[in-house]
């Protein structure tokens, strides 16, 4: 007699949901999926973690927030403000920061987990750029990444300039200005947004929605397709032994990067709380509530929008003109909407850029070494620096007062710099990678030094080199080194002029630019040749000869020596 034991209830509610919806085998080849090792692939997690944090203290601010202009007179435990009018969304902030229990640490853990999330998007789509992770199949997850940034600083910027404080309105202030220099539509832009003249009353109540609804909304879907993205095409892995474009090595989701990625949640969780509760910022009560009329020096924006700061303070104020009544604010217009609106583009179109002068079709799943792709990496690195040349122009003040420097000298270098240091890092970061790679030709050809000499009996002097093993001469020679597009004539046979060629022209001149100067990997002709040496192949780098004193070998070939290069 058999008996048949009840199924646990867990097990039963498995069960029941697999018969109705079959997501077993879902969650069963999910669970399998491999993926590959590597630290640089938990930039991705920090900031999906971080988004996950600014979540859980984004609804507890909620519940306390007051998104209204409407003024109210402060009466609080904070005596500096007492009796002054302020708008309800900064009277409701100084209630959560001094009032509510554990207020004040969720505002700073949100604040600190906004920058992290900002902080390690810019640092993982450097790591896609580089890498060269955007390549066919990929292009589309580029794009969504690209437009998750671009959500990112506008949920910082909607959330920042709630509170309604000085430094907040000085901001929206400054957005009211750029919005208003686009030509024809830019006041009537300014009026929709403002509900009115600026301030109006409607701004807190428009931005609060956006921060709280629209936004997250829209980054919570994108993350979802950018997830799906990468299950669909499987994750990209560093090159090494094993590593094609036909297969993924590493571990599967479960258990171990299901353990791996729930600890690491906690960690990144814990950093953030300990941040904020050990490092202030955003102490609001210092600025006060928003009144245009103070002006003070040292305010800055979050560190993800300084560079549009920097722009505009490096822009000089002349260029503004009237035409036909109507108003032509350059040295606004030019910094604040042309200056961001070229780099984000180069950022959205490169992968687009970089198929079309490759004419690459294929798949690639394995990354590049920055080194192999010396424009690519030389771009990278004139975008960092003109990035970073606009963030410190966005605290040229700072800069004057904490080194005691004059602030019009500052902000000429950083003029002169803007222009002139992407092209110096564009070109020493080229000629760097150039270098690398001829490096990685000379290890693979000739192997490490290893610091012996070794004289014949001729009297020829050479060093012992240590050959790499093939694990490691396979990731020096495992790339391809792209060439200059090759264009069909401009005539035909029949010497009529081919459609096109203008343009295939210019893809070419653009593909020169690109692979002009290139190292090629070394081929497997070459690596025989280079290990062909007759005699000198009878040495072992390893021989214990040479630590002894000078003696002729039993073949009569040379003598070793413990003799160095000096």
């Amino acid at each position: 007699m058999t008996t048949t034991q009840a199924p646990k209830p867990v097990a039963a509610t498995a069960d029941y949901l697999d018969q109705r919806t079959g997501i077993s085998h879902a969650v069963k080849g999910f669970a399998r999926k491999v993926f590959p090792d590597h630290w640089s692939f938990l930039l991705g997690e920090v900031a999906l973690y971080s988004f996950v944090v600014l979540l859980i203290s984004g609804v507890f601010l909620t519940m306390f927030f007051v998104p209204s202009m409407g003024l109210v007179e402060y009466h609080g435990p904070l005596s500096s403000m007492s009796g002054q009018l302020m708008s309800e969304a900064f009277a409701s902030t100084l209630k959560l920061s001094f009032e509510v229990r554990g207020g004040l640490l969720m505002r700073q853990i949100h604040h600190w987990a906004a920058l992290l999330f900002m902080a390690s998007i810019v640092t993982h789509m450097m790591r896609v750029f580089f890498t060269g992770a955007f390549r066919k199949p990929r292009e589309l997850n580029w794009m969504v990444g690209f437009v998750l940034m671009i959500l990112g600083l506008l949920a910082g910027f909607t959330g920042y300039s709630l509170p309604d404080d000085v430094l907040s309105g000085n901001g929206l202030r400054i957005t009211d200005g750029v919005v208003k220099s686009i030509p024809v539509i830019g006041s009537y832009l300014s009026y929709f947004i403002f509900g009115g003249e600026f301030p109006g009353e409607d701004i807190i109540p428009r931005l609060f929605t956006l921060h709280i609804l629209v936004v997250p909304a829209l980054i919570l879907a994108l993350i979802g397709l950018h997830l799906l993205f990468v299950v669909l095409h499987k994750h990209t892995q560093y090159p090494g032994g094993g590593r094609t474009n036909n297969n993924v090595v590493g571990f599967p989701l479960f258990p171990v990067y299901v353990a791996k990625a729930g600890g690491f949640f906690f960690i990144v969780f814990g950093v953030i709380a300990l941040m904020g509760a050990t490092m202030a910022i955003n102490n609001v009560w210092n600025y006060g509530p928003y009144d245009p009329s103070p002006v003070g020096a040292g305010a800055q924006p979050d560190w993800y929008m300084l560079f549009l700061e920097g722009s505009l303070r490096l822009m000089p104020g002349q260029p503004e003109f009237v035409i036909a009544g109507w108003t032509l604010s350059l040295n606004v217009l030019i910094p604040a909407v042309v200056i961001p609106g070229l780099l984000f583009t180069f950022l959205a179109v490169y992968p687009f850029v970089e198929a079309a002068v490759t004419k690459d079709k294929r798949e690639h799943h394995v990354l590049d070494r920055p080194r192999n792709v010396p424009v690519r990496t030389g771009l990278g690195v004139a975008f960092l620096t003109a990035f970073i040349i606009l963030a410190l122009a966005g605290s040229n003040d700072l800069i004057a007062t904490h080194f005691h420097l004059s602030i019009n000298s500052i902000t000429w270098v950083f003029r002169f710099a803007f222009f002139l240091a992407p092209v110096a890092a564009f070109w020493i970061t080229k000629r760097i990678c150039l270098g690398l790679q001829r490096k990685d030709r000379e290890l693979v050809l000739h192997g490490h030094e290893t610091g012996r000499i070794v004289r014949f009996a001729n009297g020829e002097y050479i060093e012992v080199h240590k050959p790499l093993d093939e694990q490691e001469r396979w990731l020096r020679v495992g790339y391809e080194a792209n060439r200059p597009l090759e264009i069909a004539p401009r005539e035909d046979a029949r010497g009529v002029r081919r459609k096109g060629y203008a343009f295939d022209r210019q893809l070419q001149k653009l593909s020169g630019f690109f692979f002009e100067d290139r190292v090629e990997p070394v081929t497997p002709a070459e690596l025989a040749a280079a290990h062909s040496h007759g005699e000198h192949d009878q040495l072992d780098s390893s021989d214990s000869a040479a630590q002894q004193d000078p003696v002729r070998d039993a073949t009569g070939h040379g003598v070793v020596t413990d003799e160095h290069k000096h």
